[in-house]
């Protein structure tokens, strides 16, 4: 491959398992590997895209290999196949045949394993041979990447490399090796120690619309293929620079094209080059591609990744209408549970037949690349609202997933533990380089230390981040940057992490949305760093986590038990010390006369994927006398009355004095209880119920006058517990008060709705969205 070790640019890789890994019965016994019933049951790793730890389970039965049904198949199940594979768990399991389908005899359906099983013949299943599937319905596993200690495989991977693993853009266009994304470049293939290049004879579009789907870019463009001969030509000096044109410059080196496939033909509609079909050169293939030359694609980037005018005419385009589908719920740019806007609700799409095509044209569709995975059950989290698509069938083509076969749904097909979702591939930019955490007890937590001045080849100076106003999101976005997933803490104070030599302060005033991509693209001082605190004790850091908590209230209960009570003062003495009336409370003549209250139910549901904690311990929670409770946190909801303009006429709030877990969903079990100074929180999958009729469940409306109004709740108002989603956590209802009745209706979470049905609901631009400010 001549000199292409020497180019200095991040090198974009899309990796995919390829070997076949077979395990037969001579295995260590406990604590190693699970042990097969009999001589005869082996197990292996098939299909392909994939890594070398996950793929196709298949087992050795009867003297013939087959495939096991992914009905009823759990994480159980899966951590019994991968001991049997020589790995210590699995992480996670893989249904409809995501990595091909198999052939021959399914031999297991409706398996149920517990996970601690020695053998899969242990689990619980049909029998062997016994089985309604088909082939469509292979089960995948994910083990984790971790061997067990004395394990041996009684099959070598195989010498000879007979898929695609990875793949890359190789830039040859001046500039073009520094600036991120690499759109446009010649297709490069991993071969030994090397890369290889691809012969570009019958080359089309449709395999550059795969390879630009890899590369993480939602289309491809046309080429031209002149400008790049002259990259494939020797030339006389070690390296020079052809003046091609008064904006392009091209660099070339002396070296001949080591060609390794050829005779590409993909459809188009794949997720991975390995997917298409396509030949290798055997032996020599220096001078093979004949008249050819190696195949080169240019890509279009999604509007997150264009830069300049591009960028500004793509945005304009995006503003001309709302977009019909969004991502929910995902802890990386291009991954989330998949929502769809119908008759201008948003709701979830069940995840019958949900697969890679379909999946790709979800995330092409938003300006992302071909899917990576397309995931089922409730992966990235539950959503709330109507479930509107189910059984969606895209071939592949299709430019919206509106223009795809799909079903509609009836209320028995499907619940939202059926949500489905997608990770889609992402141009690389490399952000996760300018960042790192430095003193944790894991790499999932530390001080943080950012990169600066790393531009135009020169050398990165670390430094680190002030922890002034460094919060939740901040501590988000630092995590999305390092892709560790989402934040736990965001830490003003890390003397305790005190490990790194770096110990000047190059960042200060960053203020995030949450939803950017790297710490430099939020509000910050710049080069004008002002930090009052300039000891490395005071330096930013974060604790992130794979999983975050989402809640939500639950809106038609609010609309169901509203009601106005007039409560006599002296009823209202504790309610006083904590702060739940009005300012002209305290002007009363207490203990006579009375306070109008409007009282209401909240049911607060936990749809994430980590259990909700408040932030502080136990030993830090505060005592309140009156109402004997401890305070976990001191503002768990905000309750306000405003006008359609805005103007905020009233309000209240909720200390969570108790955070509980009052009902759960089938086959959840109960953690948090609040006796006996019990640990608080609301675990997955539970509700905390704060019922209309305890102390501050209300708004004072005392001084509020005839009129119509709008009741907001907002859940976690300060950020001090990190979610998955804040977008959901205010909750709107259209108010209308004569001054002895109210009522209350059109309640719903306030990203619930289209943006059109929002302007109709609220006449003011301050709530047009559900970003708390």
């Amino acid at each position: 491959m001549g000199g292409c070790g020497t180019w200095a640019w991040p090198e974009l890789l899309v990796l995919l398992g390829s070997a076949w890994l077979w395990v037969g019965s001579a295995q260590p016994t406990p604590p190693g590997p699970t042990q097969a019933p009999g001589p005869q049951l082996r197990f292996r790793l098939a299909g392909y895209p994939r890594k070398h730890n996950e793929g196709r389970i298949e087992v050795f039965y009867n003297d013939e290999w087959g495939t096991i049904c992914d009905d009823d198949f759990t994480l159980g199940n899966a951590h019994v196949l991968c001991r049997h594979l020589g790995f210590v768990a699995a992480t996670g399991w893989a249904h409809s045949a995501k990595y091909g389908k198999g052939v021959g005899r399914i031999w297991l359906d409706n398996v149920n394993c517990a996970g601690s099983e020695r053998s899969i013949g242990d689990c619980k299943h049909r029998g062997w041979g016994n089985s309604d599937c088909s082939h469509e319905e292979d089960a995948g596993v994910v083990c984790k990447d971790e061997r067990i200690p004395g394990f041996k495989d009684s099959n070598v991977i195989e010498t000879e490399q007979s898929h695609v693993e990875e793949v890359r853009l190789r830039p040859v266009v001046s500039g073009g090796r520094r600036q991120l994304p690499v759109t446009e470049g010649i297709v490069e293939v991993r071969y030994k120690d090397g890369w290889a290049q691809i012969c570009d004879q019958g080359w089309d579009s449709h395999n550059s619309r795969v390879i630009c789907g890899m590369m993480g870019f939602p289309a491809e463009k046309k080429v031209n293929r002149n400008f790049y001969k002259l990259a494939s030509k020797s030339q006389p000096k070690q390296k020079r620079r052809e003046d091609v044109g008064p904006k392009k410059r091209l660099f070339t080196e002396r070296q001949q094209p080591n060609y390794r496939l050829h005779s590409v033909s993909c459809m188009g509609t794949e997720v991975h080059l390995s997917m298409c079909s396509f030949e290798f050169y055997q032996g020599n293939s220096s001078a093979a591609c004949g008249a050819g030359m190696p195949a080169v694609v240019s890509c279009v980037p999604g509007p997150l990744f264009a830069t300049g005018n591009a960028h500004k005419k793509k945005q304009r385009q995006q503003q001309q209408g709302q977009a019909r589908i969004r991502l929910k719920g995902g802890a990386r740019v291009g991954e989330g549970r998949v929502e769809v806007l119908k008759s201008s609700e948003w709701g979830t799409i069940c995840d019958d037949r949900w697969n890679l095509q379909s999946a790709s044209v979800v995330c092409r569709e938003l300006g992302f690349g071909s899917a990576k995975e397309a995931l089922t059950g409730a992966r990235m989290g539950q959503g709330t609202g109507p479930i509107h698509l189910n059984e969606v069938q895209c071939r592949g083509t299709e430019k919206s997933l509106w223009n795809c076969p799909f079903r509609n749904i009836t209320q028995e097909d499907c619940k939202h533990t059926e949500d489905a979702a997608v990770r889609c591939n992402i141009p690389y930019m490399g952000y996760e380089n300018l960042i790192r955490l430095s003193g944790g007890r894991s790499r999932f937590e530390g001080r943080v230390e950012v990169a600066v001045g790393a531009g135009d080849g020169d050398q990165p100076r670390w430094g680190l981040v002030c922890g002034e106003g460094w919060g939740t999101l901040e501590a988000m976005v630092a995590c999305r940057q390092l892709g560790l997933g989402f934040a736990n803490h965001g830490l003003q104070e890390t003397w305790y992490w005190d490990a790194s030599n770096v110990t000047e302060m190059v960042m200060s005033g960053v203020k995030c949305a949450g939803h950017e991509m790297s710490l430099s693209h939020c509000q910050h001082h710049g080069a004008s760093v002002s930090c009052r605190n300039t000891g490395t004790r005071f330096a930013a850091g974060v604790i992130c986590s794979e999983t975050a908590s989402d809640l939500l209230l639950h809106a038609p209960l609010v609309q169901e038990t509203a009601y106005i009570e007039d409560r006599p003062l002296h009823m209202l003495y504790c309610a006083a010390e904590e702060n739940c009336l009005a300012s002209s409370a305290r002007l009363a003549n207490w203990p006579y006369g009375h306070r109008r209250l409007l009282r209401f139910s909240s049911q607060i549901h936990n749809r994430g994927r980590a259990d909700f904690r408040p932030k502080a311990g136990r030993h830090s929670w505060v005592w309140h006398e009156c109402h004997r409770h401890y305070h976990s946190m001191d503002i768990f909801t905000h309750y306000d009355i405003l006008t359609p303009n805005g103007t905020k006429v009233a309000e209240g709030h909720k200390a969570s004095f108790c955070l509980e877990d009052t009902e759960c969903e089938e086959d959840v079990a109960k953690r948090y209880e609040c006796a006996n100074f019990g640990e608080q929180g609301i675990t997955v999958g539970c509700w905390d119920l704060y019922r209309h009729d305890i102390d501050c469940q209300w708004i004072d409306i005392t001084d509020v006058k005839p009129g119509n109004y709008i009741l907001q709740v907002v859940i976690n108002p300060n950020f001090e517990v990190a979610e998955s989603d804040f977008t959901n956590n205010a909750m709107k209802c259209n108010c209308k008060y004569d001054g002895h009745r109210i009522w209350v209706h059109s309640c719903h979470i306030g990203d619930a709705l289209s943006e059109e049905a929002n302007k109709r609901f609220e006449q003011y631009p301050g709530q047009l969205n559900n970003q708390i400010s």
